[in-house]
């Protein structure tokens, strides 16, 4: 399992972090996400195999910007 870390740019709400949320669980291979509006970021433990990119374009295809 691996742990990656996403800024998260455009999260102003609850409903965005639920959004955010949504989006990053629905990507294969991901087991565990923890986001954060206060510290505005994403924590996403995921298997080996799943690609970083397709992590970022789940966020930014929910509407939201990756630093």
């Amino acid at each position: 399992m691996a742990t990656t870390t996403l800024r998260v740019k455009g999260m102003t709400c609850d409903g965005c972090v639920r959004s955010v949320t949504r989006a990053l669980t629905a990507v294969e291979g991901v087991s565990k996400v923890d986001v954060s509006l206060e510290k505005g970021e994403a924590v996403v433990t995921h298997a080996d195999s799943t690609p970083v990119s397709a992590i970022r374009a789940a966020v930014e295809e929910a509407g939201y910007d990756v630093e």
